[in-house]
């Protein structure tokens, strides 16, 4: 079966979140199908903007609602990068919040981050030279 994953993000504001992914990671506006959703791109991913209020409930029947503080989810993105030096700048200067960083020997370096809409995703540079897999 032929698949492709794309991952939307619930925002508060659309160009708030239009212009973090664009200036912190490098995606590109490709189409605005409707006012509230945009699908941005960059040479090998596809992200959705989507603007939702907070309060707002997820899903018909869900107690659950909206909110854009920090707030934990066991479904995340991990970004790879090659500059991961670069990248984590960028994040920084963008608003994203950097929890934790790890790295070293023959890890590849890894950033646990939260974007400035509260949602947790990891940067991950690349393997050092000679490090195993």
């Amino acid at each position: 079966m032929a698949m492709r994953i794309v991952i939307t993000i619930d925002v508060p504001d659309l160009e708030a979140g239009v212009a973090f992914y664009r200036d912190a990671l490098g995606f590109e506006e490709r189409v605005r199908p409707f006012p509230t959703f945009v699908v941005m791109t960059n040479d090998r991913a596809q992200i959705g903007i989507m603007q939702k209020d907070a309060g707002t409930r997820p899903a018909p029947g869900s107690e659950d609602v909206r909110s854009y503080e920090r707030h934990w989810t066991p479904v995340h993105a991990d970004f790879h990068v090659d500059d991961f030096a670069g990248t984590l700048a960028r994040l920084r200067a963008a608003g994203a919040t950097v929890e934790e960083e790890l790295g070293g020997g023959d890890l590849p370096p890894i950033a646990f981050c939260a974007d400035p809409f509260g949602h947790g995703f990891c940067l991950i540079g690349p393997r050092p030279v000679g490090g195993e897999g």
